[in-house]
């Protein structure tokens, strides 16, 4: 069962170690996610000001999908 996040620094700490098991580094990530490398920095940094399209970007470039877990699940 995948671990629930609940903060941007969660978020970012997952999406490095996705990367770091692809064997992807930050540059080849921005590169198929079509963001630049700052922002993958930034992401992966926990910065709490990242734009959602591009992390729908880079969870779909690790080949994640985002799911939504409501309280009827």
């Amino acid at each position: 069962m995948p671990a629930a996040i609940h903060s941007v620094a969660e978020l970012g700490a997952a999406l490095r170690a996705e990367r770091k098991a692809l064997r992807l580094n930050q540059a080849d990530l921005a590169l198929a996610a079509g963001v630049g490398l700052r922002f993958v920095v930034e992401l992966e940094a926990g910065k709490p000001t990242v734009q959602l399209m591009r992390v729908l970007r880079v969870i779909a470039a690790l080949g994640g999908t985002l799911q939504f877990v409501g309280h009827g699940a």
